[in-house]
């Protein structure tokens, strides 16, 4: 080839300005030319100024030998939650077409220096105050302990992707009290409306990173719908995004007093809409009870805010009791937040909490049973980080009734009991984005059942979430993150990643941005977690197992549904409704059998023809049974024991056996749990699994 002349190399030095200029005046488009095109994963016009991303390599793609996807799964983050909260608690946008410069500034009372940055100081302490400008100085954000700045920059997450991450969970976040009480915003607080504008502007997001990669579908930002279609983008090396949502109040689900404002009708218009965004995992409850669950509390200050807002949300402050088991929901704490009690109404104040007394008295409603049994009709993921103690245990029960696997624990706010529970279900779990040295310690404390149950790990950033992020441990520690290096699949190089002005060094800085994470991951390896490193690299696997999982479930056919019932007895209670044996049977769990209050009771369903019989399910109402028997029957006159208990402790049972013919199924209560008698509010009865 020959070597261009020096005014040659002039000419096309100008031709390259020209080209660069007119990029940058139609904002991120495919460039012409007969120039080599660049490689798949690098854009054909990126917008100009912009972020660097300082990644060199080819991103791996493809499949390993064993047909799995490769590639770290962030299975908590929140990208549009500067759309959340009234639009002005998080600072910057996830882009922008009018370039960096613009998307990366802070909020307009943030200027001159931080004075009205009221969020920062009634989370943080302090006096708020910070240096305003982001793009091209970024003297004081993002950093990894400023909440209110936005982290989730489209480049940053290039960079994390260029790192070796395959899924990204986008939850759609808000919370409308405290869009409420916050002294500025732009928008509206009703959170069904915020949901959808957040869900917009990542399509939007995609878009935008499409024009730079010469149109529509070229782009690595890649949001998916259904779990082959991530395992595609995955396997062609690019980015599957999903949507989530975590909210604190879906579908206008509060309740006030104890009076829900929502209905059946309300859940089911909800599911459909959000499903119909693209959203395929939730959570029902968040920070605030509502009309679905109780939540697992917030602790210190925080938590007093948190206790404030659901008072100012449902008019009643977080209620304890005496935890029944092992798991407990974290202290409540009696820190002072000065500022958020200064809302309460004059003479109104947080209560004090028993030490001994951990665990929220508000469960999972029927409302909320309602939602996650929708949920399941519809392959989605339940999350059940934030729910109470006592309604993870109950939504436990309702999955494992079901044998339904879509269930997952994202950022460590799940009772660290549960976890074997999920994963017998076939759930996935990934761990907050602690420090290197805990996050270490954390997931070597549950590797043995990683192994037994084949499932790898993941990480839960939440950034944009207002929680933290890993501190800074030093340069001058024995084992720093040592510049460039290499991901850990070994095809990339990564190094310092400069923004404007800035350069951030992991070492220094701490997570400061979600560019870092590939920092943060390596910084995972050097002090001791290779095996840790491995068991991510098998996270998007895992978590598109759940998930697809979760699609082909089918609920099995109840074979009670409607069926003749009889029972040994019946209590007469209620004139209107009674408690006759073919309550039990209606498909309505706000209806109950009961029988007289005596041992030795039954109640016997007739399935109508002899079927196979595998699995019977008991929703108990107050009054169980401590001991009892699953007994089945092909004439109603010879009778086997098929399952049996002595240690019942009511709620939701699931009795699995091996499958038998059957026409008739027998509940025979034989020790009652409470002085009153037997009471189900439905059984289900299946062919198995």
């Amino acid at each position: 080839m020959t070597r261009p002349s020096p005014t040659r190399r002039g000419i096309l030095a100008l031709l390259s300005l020209l080209v660069t200029a007119a990029a940058l005046a139609l904002g991120p488009s495919a460039t012409s030319g007969a120039e080599a095109p660049p490689g798949w994963w690098e854009p054909v016009a990126r917008p100009v100024p912009d972020s660097q991303i300082n990644v060199t390599g080819e991103p791996f793609r493809g499949t390993d030998p064993r047909g799995r996807v490769r590639g770290f799964v962030d299975a908590h983050n929140h990208i549009m939650s500067n759309e959340a909260f009234g639009g002005r608690l998080i600072c910057g946008k996830a882009f922008s077409e009018h370039g960096v410069a613009d998307a990366l500034k802070d909020c307009p009372e943030h200027y001159p220096d931080g004075s009205l940055a009221l969020f920062d100081f009634i989370t943080e302490g302090g006096d708020g105050k910070h240096d305003p400008n982001g793009w091209p100085t970024f003297a004081d954000w993002p950093a990894h302990d400023s909440l209110t700045h936005q982290q989730n920059y489209y480049a940053w997450i290039e960079r994390a992707w260029r790192g070796g991450q395959r899924v990204l969970v986008n939850h759609l976040v808000t919370n409308g009290v405290i869009c409420s009480l916050y002294f500025f915003k732009d928008r509206g607080c009703d959170e069904m409306t915020s949901l959808r504008l957040q869900a917009r502007k990542t399509y939007e997001m995609q878009a935008y990173v499409d024009r730079m990669y010469g149109g529509p579908g070229k782009g690595w930002f890649r949001i998916v719908t259904d779990s082959a279609q991530a395992r595609e983008v995955v396997r062609q090396g690019r980015l599957a995004v999903v949507l989530g949502v975590e909210t604190s109040e879906p579908f206008g689900c509060k309740h006030v007093g104890d009076a829900a404002r929502c209905d059946r009708e309300d859940i089911d218009r909800g599911l459909d809409e959000l499903y119909g965004l693209g959203v395929r995992s939730m959570f029902l409850c968040h920070k605030f009870d509502n009309a679905l669950c109780g939540v697992r509390f917030d602790s210190g200050a925080l938590g007093t805010a948190v206790n404030v807002g659901q008072f100012l949300s449902t008019g009643t402050f977080w209620k304890t009791e005496r935890c029944t088991g092992p798991q407990h929901d974290n202290p409540i704490g009696g820190a002072p937040a000065p500022g958020a009690e200064a809302k309460l109404p004059p003479g109104v104040a947080v209560p004090a909490y028993a030490q001994d007394a951990r665990c929220n008295v508000r469960g999972l409603t029927d409302l909320g049973e309602y939602a996650v049994r929708g949920m399941m009709r519809r392959g989605m993921m339940l999350e059940i980080d934030h729910m109470s103690v006592k309604a993870a245990g109950r939504a436990l029960d309702v999955l494992e009734s079901e044998s339904y696997p879509g269930v997952l624990s994202s950022h460590s706010w799940m009772d660290a009991d549960w976890t074997e529970r999920v994963y017998r279900l076939g759930g996935f779990i990934a761990q907050y984005m602690h420090g290197a040295e805990e996050f270490t310690a954390e997931a070597r404390r549950t590797d043995a059942l990683r192994t037994r149950y084949g499932i790898g790990y993941g990480y839960g950033t939440d950034m944009n979430g207002v929680g933290g992020w890993p501190a800074p441990r030093g340069a001058d520690v024995p084992d720093p993150v040592r510049y460039p290096f290499r991901t850990a699949d070994g095809g990339s190089v990564v190094d310092r990643q400069t923004t404007g002005q800035r350069t951030w060094d992991l070492n220094e800085d701490g997570a400061a941005h979600y560019g870092l994470v590939p920092d943060w991951v390596e910084d995972i390896r050097v002090t001791g977690g290779g095996d840790v490193v491995d068991d991510l690299l098998l996270g998007a696997e895992s978590y598109l197992r759940t998930w697809g999982a979760s699609e082909r479930h089918g609920l099995g056919a109840n074979l009670a549904a409607g069926a003749t019932a009889t029972a040994s007895s019946t209590q007469w209670w209620d004139p209107l409704t009674g408690h006759a044996p073919g309550r039990a049977v209606d498909g309505d769990t706000r209806t109950r059998w009961a029988s007289e209050w005596s041992d030795d009771q039954w109640l016997r369903i007739d399935l109508g023809a002899v079927r196979a019989v595998g699995r019977v399910t008991l929703d108990w109402e107050e009054a169980y049974a401590r001991a009892y028997r699953v007994e089945v029957s092909a004439d109603g006159s010879a009778w086997r024991t098929a399952w049996s208990t002595t240690a019942g402790d009511g709620g939701l049972d699931t009795a699995r056996f091996a499958p038998e013919q059957a026409r008739y199924v027998r509940v025979h209560g034989l020790e009652r749990g409470t002085r009153w008698g037997y009471s189900l509010r439905e059984v289900g009865v299946y062919g198995g699994s």
